[in-house]
């Protein structure tokens, strides 16, 4: 009988037993997973190095990032706000430029209605003046002409 190494079987069964544990911790995604196993690999090569990093080292290198982070944000926050602020101030510009406009539009109007108005009265005026003069002139050769037929004159 010849025996087999059972190596092979062990081996396969810790790196079954490695890929299941890392897409397990990951909640499925072969990508999270897969970043998860690199670093837990630069880790263990690091530690191997004697290049551990201390939990303070890393917590004073993420209070660096995250206030780098807050001034960014703070930044950006102020730049908006500056801009929000320049675009109200021309959109209240502009708006009183538009008011100014509409009265004075208003104004023209209102005056070029007036002069319509006051124009179509005189000419109605002249128009009525002249037919009443007419109708007069008519009416008196009228009854100049039947006056004449009974002696009158």
């Amino acid at each position: 009988m010849s025996q087999k190494s059972k190596l092979p079987l062990y081996a396969g069964a810790a790196a079954v037993g490695a890929v299941g544990y890392y897409l397990y911790s990951a909640g499925g995604s072969p990508k999270v997973a897969e970043k998860k196993f690199e670093h837990d690999v630069s880790s263990a090569s690091a530690r191997l190095r004697g290049q551990q990093v201390s939990g303070k080292e890393v917590e004073k290198k993420g209070e660096e990032l995250a206030h780098r982070a807050g001034s960014a944000v703070d930044s950006t926050a102020r730049d908006v706000r500056e801009k929000l602020d320049t675009a109200d101030a021309k959109i209240g510009q502009k708006a009183h430029e538009a008011d100014a406009k509409l009265h004075q539009l208003k104004a023209d109007g209102t005056k070029q209605f007036q002069e319509a108005k006051n124009e179509t009265a005189r000419e109605l005026q002249q128009t009525a003046d002249n037919f009443d003069k007419t109708v007069g002139k008519k009416a008196a050769e009228a009854k100049a002409g039947i006056s004449s037929w009974f002696g009158f004159k």
